[in-house]
C-alpha cells in the first residue's frame, strides 16, 4: 500500500491515478465494513465530503447501516431517497449523483449555500421518480438529459437562477404530473414537437417569473390535456392568445398577466366552465370586452391594463355565481354604474379604477356585507347617492362628484390598512430566550420558518381571518401526520408585486424546544413535495423554507457527548478511512486550484501577470492604477474586519480601507463562486486605468495575489442614486439635485462614447451605479460589463447580450448589436425612474410604457402627477420638467437612429437646468468633457455610516443569455 506522502503527485496525470487509486482503495474498504452498497456508499462520501453543513451523523462511512439523516434505504441496501430540506447546506451538485442508480426521489429544498450548475449525469438516474430542488442557488442551464428521466413525475426547479432555454426533452416524460421551473432566468421560446404539447397527463405548468419570449404556441393545448394550472405571467411573451385554450376542460386557474400579449381574447375561453381564476392584465390585448358568462365557476378575475374597445358595463358582472373579486381597471368601460352589481352577494373586492364610469353612483341600498372595497378613481362620476347602505371603502378620487367636496371620505386616499393578520396567542404570554420564538399555545421554542406563496387564490379580502384560520388548521393537520408539531403561526399576508399572496409560516415543535434534523427534512419535504393539500380558495402554492440550525448544533452538541465512545470504537478503520478521504479530497482541492489558477493566468494573458511573482515586470503596468499585495489590502481593511464592512453584492464584499497616506478607500473582494468572473475583472481594471473623467468612478488599484481578486476605488460616501431616490441612504434629492445627478452622469457616459478610443459602451447603467460623492457629483461606476466597440466606422459590435432587465436595449437584446445608443436607451430609462422613483419593472407595469400611455401634453406636468415621485412635492415649481419628460422618451425610442447621442443629451440637459433657474456649469472646473487627470489629493474624513454596494449589481436581474 502507497503511503500517504504518494498523495504529493506532481503532474496532473499523476493527480488522476492517484486519486483514481484512493478512490478505489476506499471503496474495497466501504464492502467489507459497510451494509450500503459499495458504489452507493462510495457516491454519498464523496457528496459528503465536498458538501458544508452535513447533517450530524453524515460521520460514518456506512449511509444505510448508520441511518445517515434524510437518507432511505431498500432491503438491498441500495440508496432510494435523499432528502435534506432546510438543512443549510453549501457545496455543488455534482457527477458522483449518477452512481446512485437506485435513487427514486431527490429533495434538496431550500438550502441557499448549494450553488453551481445541475450536472448532465442526472439523467443517468433512470429510476428517480421525484426531482425538488425548490428555493437553491443552481445556476445555468437545465440539462437536456433531464429528458432521460422517463419515470420522472414531480419536478421542481422553481426559485433558482436556471438560465437558457426550456430543454424540449422536457417533451419526453410522459408520466410527469408536476412541471415547475418558475421564478427563474429562462429565456427563448415555448418548445414543442417535441415539448410541452406532449405532456398530456400533466396536470402543472408553472412558468411564471421567467424571461420567455415569443408566442404561446396554439399546438401546446390540445383536448386530450388534463392540466389544471397554466401559470405563464410575468415574462415576455407576445402575440396572440391561443383559441386551443379552450379545449382544456379540466384547465381551473389561468394566469397570463404580466407579458405582452396582443390581439382579442378568444371567445373559445367560455368553454372553460372550470376556470376560477383568470388573469389576463397588463398585456396590450385588444378588441371587444370578453363575455365570460359560461365561465361559471369564476371567482377571481382581473384583465385591467389592457387596450379593449371602449364599451359599456357587461351584463355578466352580475351573473357569475362565485365571483368574490373583479378588477378591470383601464378598460374602457363607460356607461352609469347599475346598483344591483354591489349587491352581488359573493363579491368582496371591486376595483374599476381609470375607465369611463359617469353618471350619478348609487349605493345607498347595498346590502352586501361581504363587499370591502369599491374603487372608482379617475373616472367621470358626477355625482354619488349614499343613503344609510354602504359603509366600507369606496374611492372616488378624481371623479367630478369630489371636485368641491375633498374633505369627504371617499374623495380622499383611503390610510393604510390596519396590521395584517397574525395568528393570535392563546394564552398568557411567556418570556423567551432572545433566540426562541413563542409560540401560539406560549411555549418557548426554534420554530421551522419560511414563506408560503399562493400564486392564484380565489379570494381578496386580506382582512378575513376566516380563511387564515382554515389555513392554520390544515396545515397543522398536515404536519401531524409526519412530525410533532404543538402549534402554526401565521403573520405578514400581503400581495407581492407578481400578483401572489405571501404570509410567512412558523412551525413550532410539540414536548421539546428544537425540532430534530429528521424533523426538519420531512417538514420540507411535505411542502416542496406539495404533500399538503389546501382548500381551492387558495389555489396553487410554492414554499421557500429558511435554513433550520436549531437542529444541527443539538444534534452536534448531543454527539460530541459521547464522543471518547464513538472514537474507540472506530480508531482503526475509522482513521484509515479519513486518512484517505483527506488524501482524496487534497487532490481534488489541489486539481481544483491548478484550474482555477490557469483560469485566470489565461485570462489575464494579455497582462504578462504571473500570480505571486514579487517582479514589477510580471505585474500589469496600467496607467493610474497601483498594483496591491493581499497583505497590504488584509492591512488597511483590518484585516477584512466585519467593522469595515459597507456593502455585499453579486461581486463579493465591500470593506472600508485607509492606505498609508491616509487616503479613503472602498475595497471590492471577490468570493469564490462570483457572479463576476476573471474576464470582467480584467475589463474593469483595464478600462479604468485609461479613461479618467471626473464623473466616471476612480481605480486606485487592484490586487491579483494569492488566488485573489480584489479593486481598491476611491471612496465615494453619499451611496448610489438608487438608494438616494428609495430613501435608504438619508440623501435627500430634491428637484435641481436630481438635474445636477444626472447632467454629470450624462457627461460621464458622453466622454466614454465621445472621447475614449476606442469608443466605450458601459452597457449596464441603472441608478444602482451612479455614486454620489460628498457634493452629491454623480460618478458612473461598475464597469465589468462594459465593452469597447472598436472599429468606430462599423459603428456596432455584435456581441452576446448583457445588461439588467428593464434597463435594457430591445433593439440591441433583438438584434445582439451593441452601439452607444444601447446605453442612451438605458439613461433614459433612469431618466423616467428619477421622476418617479419607481422600478422600472413594478408590478408588472413597465414605467416606459406607463408614462407613454399617461402623458398628456395638454395638460399640467403632461398629466404624470399620479406617476411622480411625492418626495418632489408638486407643489413646488419644477422648471423643465415637461423639456426634461420629453428627452427621457426620446431616449427611449425603440429605433436607436432615432434616439440623441449622449453629447445631445448632455447639452438638453444643460438647456434644462436653465429652465430651472440652474447654472449647469456651477460647480464645475472643466467643461462637459473635460479630463481629471490631475494628480488628487486625498480624501480625509471619518467613515460615514452609510451602507453601499460597489457591485452596483443585483446578480437576481443580470441578462446574461448563453
Amino acid at each position: 500500500m502507497a503511503s500517504p506522502s504518494h498523495c504529493s503527485c506532481s503532474s496532473r496525470l499523476a493527480h488522476q491515478r492517484c486519486l483514481v487509486f484512493f478512490l478505489g482503495f476506499l471503496t474495497q474498504m466501504l464492502v467489507v465494513t459497510s451494509d450500503t452498497n459499495s458504489q452507493d456508499a462510495a457516491a454519498l462520501n464523496a457528496l459528503a465530503t465536498l458538501w458544508k453543513d452535513t447533517p450530524s451523523n453524515w460521520r460514518s462511512s456506512d449511509p444505510c447501516g448508520d441511518n445517515w439523516v434524510g437518507i432511505e434505504c431498500n432491503n438491498e441496501s441500495r440508496v432510494t431517497s435523499i432528502s435534506l430540506s432546510s438543512l443549510g447546506l453549501k457545496g455543488t451538485l455534482t457527477g458522483d449523483i449518477q452512481y446512485l442508480t437506485e435513487l427514486q426521489a431527490l429533495d434538496l429544498s431550500y438550502n441557499k449555500g448549494l450553488t453551481g450548475g445541475l450536472p448532465s449525469s442526472i439523467g443517468s438516474l433512470s429510476k428517480l421518480v421525484n426531482l425538488i430542488l425548490v428555493g437553491c442557488s443552481f445556476s445555468g442551464k437545465i440539462p437536456y438529459e433531464i429528458g432521460s428521466l422517463s419515470l420522472l413525475t414531480f419536478l421542481s426547479l422553481n426559485s433558482n437562477s436556471f438560465t437558457g432555454s426550456i430543454p424540449s426533452s422536457i417533451g419526453n416524460l410522459s408520466n410527469l404530473y408536476w412541471l415547475d421551473l418558475a421564478d427563474n432566468k429562462l429565456s427563448g421560446t415555448i418548445p414543442v414537437s417535441p415539448g410541452l404539447d406532449s405532456l398530456t397527463h400533466t396536470k402543472h405548468f408553472h412558468f411564471g417569473m421567467n424571461q420567455l419570449s415569443g408566442i404561446i404556441p396554439s399546438k401546446i393545448f390540445s383536448s386530450n390535456m388534463q392540466l389544471i394550472h397554466v401559470l405563464f405571467d410575468n415574462n415576455n411573451l407576445s402575440g396572440s392568445i391561443p383559441p386551443t385554450l379552450g379545449l382544456v376542460k379540466t384547465l381551473e386557474v389561468l394566469r397570463l398577466d404580466m407579458n405582452s400579449l396582443t390581439g382579442p381574447v378568444p371567445s373559445h375561453l367560455n368553454n372553460l366552465t372550470k376556470v376560477a381564476e383568470l388573469h389576463l392584465a397588463n398585456n396590450q390585448l385588444m378588441g371587444p370586452l370578453p363575455n365570460l358568462t359560461g365561465m361559471s365557476a369564476l371567482s377571481f378575475v382581473d384583465m385591467s391594463n389592457n387596450s379593449f374597445d371602449e364599451s359599456d358595463v357587461p351584463s355578466w358582472f352580475s351573473t357569475l355565481p362565485s365571483l368574490t373579486s373583479l378588477y378591470l381597471e383601464y378598460s374602457r368601460i363607460g356607461g352609469q354604474i347599475p346598483p344591483a352589481i354591489f349587491n352581488y352577494s359573493p363579491l368582496q373586492t371591486v376595483k374599476l379604477k381609470g375607465n369611463r364610469f359617469n353618471g350619478s353612483l348609487d349605493v345607498s341600498a347595498i346590502e352586501n356585507s361581504q363587499l370591502e372595497l369599491i374603487d372608482l378613481q379617475d373616472n367621470n362620476i358626477s355625482s354619488i347617492v349614499l343613503g344609510g347602505g354602504y359603509s366600507k371603502k369606496l374611492i372616488l378620487v378624481g371623479n367630478p362628484a369630489c371636485d368641491q367636496h375633498n374633505d369627504l371620505a371617499y374623495c380622499k386616499i383611503p390610510q393604510l390598512s390596519a396590521p395584517s393578520y397574525s395568528t393570535p396567542q392563546n394564552c398568557v404570554p411567556v418570556a423567551c430566550a432572545s433566540d426562541q420564538n413563542l409560540s401560539p399555545n406560549c411555549t418557548c421554542a426554534y420554530p421551522y420558518t419560511g414563506t408560503l406563496y399562493f400564486r392564484s387564490p380565489s379570494y381578496s379580502d386580506l382582512q378575513n381571518t376566516t380563511y387564515y384560520h382554515i389555513l392554520e388548521r390544515e396545515l397543522k393537520a398536515s404536519f401531524l401526520n409526519e412530525v410533532p408539531v404543538d402549534s402554526v403561526s401565521l403573520n405578514n399576508s400581503f400581495v407581492n408585486s407578481f400578483d401572489n399572496l405571501e404570509m410567512n409560516l412558523q412551525v413550532f415543535p410539540s414536548g421539546k424546544t428544537s425540532f430534530s434534523e429528521v424533523d426538519v427534512s420531512r417538514l420540507g419535504f411535505i411542502l416542496s413535495n406539495q404533500t399538503f393539500k389546501p382548500t381551492s380558495i387558495f389555489g396553487p402554492f410554492y414554499f421557500i423554507g429558511q435554513a433550520y440550525p436549531a437542529a444541527h448544533e443539538i444534534a452536534m452538541s448531543k454527539k460530541s457527548n459521547h464522543l471518547p465512545v464513538i472514537i474507540g470504537a472506530a480508531a482503526g478503520a475509522a482513521a484509515l478511512a479519513l486518512v484517505l478521504i483527506g488524501c482524496a479530497a487534497f487532490v481534488i482541492t489541489q486539481r481544483t486550484k491548478v484550474k482555477r489558477t490557469a483560469e485566470r493566468r489565461q485570462a489575464s494573458g494579455s497582462w504578462n501577470f504571473t500570480k505571486g511573482s514579487s517582479s514589477s515586470s510580471s505585474i500589469p503596468q496600467l496607467k493610474g492604477a497601483r498594483h496591491f499585495s493581499f497583505n497590504d489590502i488584509k492591512k488597511c481593511t483590518n484585516n477584512f474586519s466585519e467593522a469595515n464592512e459597507i456593502g455585499d453584492g453579486g461581486y463579493g464584499k465591500v470593506y472600508k480601507g485607509v492606505l498609508n497616506n491616509g487616503q479613503l478607500v472602498a475595497v471590492k473582494r471577490a468570493q469564490e463562486g462570483s457572479t463576476q468572473g476573471v474576464l470582467e475583472f480584467n475589463t474593469e481594471v483595464e478600462l479604468l486605468s485609461r479613461v479618467h473623467h471626473k464623473n466616471l468612478v476612480s481605480l486606485v488599484g487592484f490586487c491579483f495575489d494569492q488566488d485573489e481578486q480584489i479593486l481598491v476605488y476611491d471612496y465615494v460616501p453619499n451611496g448610489t442614486l438608487k438608494e438616494s431616490l428609495s430613501g435608504k441612504s438619508g440623501v435627500r434629492l430634491d428637484w435641481k439635485r436630481r438635474l445636477r445627478v444626472v447632467l454629470g452622469a450624462a457627461r460621464g457616459l458622453a466622454y466614454l462614447h465621445e472621447l475614449a478610443s476606442p469608443p466605450i459602451v458601459h452597457r449596464d447603467i441603472k441608478p444602482s451605479n451612479i455614486l454620489l460623492d460628498e457634493n452629491l457629483n454623480a460618478k458612473v461606476s461598475d464597469f465589468g460589463l462594459s465593452k469597447p466597440l472598436g472599429d468606430k466606422k462599423k459603428g456596432h459590435v455584435s456581441t452576446q447580450v448583457k445588461g439588467t432587465m428593464g434597463y435594457l436595449d430591445p433593439e440591441y437584446y433583438m438584434t445582439q448589436q451593441l452601439t452607444e445608443k444601447s446605453d442612451v436607451y438605458s439613461f433614459g430609462v433612469l431618466l423616467l425612474e428619477l421622476i418617479t422613483a419607481k422600478k422600472p419593472i413594478e408590478h408588472g407595469r413597465y414605467v416606459v410604457r406607463e408614462v407613454r400611455l399617461t402623458m398628456d401634453k395638454s395638460k399640467d406636468l403632461y398629466g404624470l402627477h399620479e406617476l411622480i415621485d411625492p418626495a418632489l412635492g408638486l407643489g413646488n415649481r419644477l422648471g423643465g420638467f415637461e423639456k426634461f419628460v420629453e428627452l427621457a422618451m426620446k431616449c427611449v425610442e425603440e429605433s436607436g437612429i432615432d434616439r440623441p447621442t449622449m453629447g445631445e443629451v448632455v447639452k438638453e440637459i444643460e438647456n434644462i437646468m436653465q429652465l430651472a433657474g440652474m447654472n449647469p456649469n456651477a460647480d464645475s472646473a472643466s467643461n462637459s468633457m473635460s479630463y481629471a487627470g490631475a494628480s488628487r489629493s486625498p480624501v480625509r474624513h471619518p467613515y460615514s455610516n452609510e451602507s453601499f454596494d460597489y457591485s452596483g449589481t443585483e446578480p437576481s436581474s443580470r441578462l446574461e443569455p448563453k
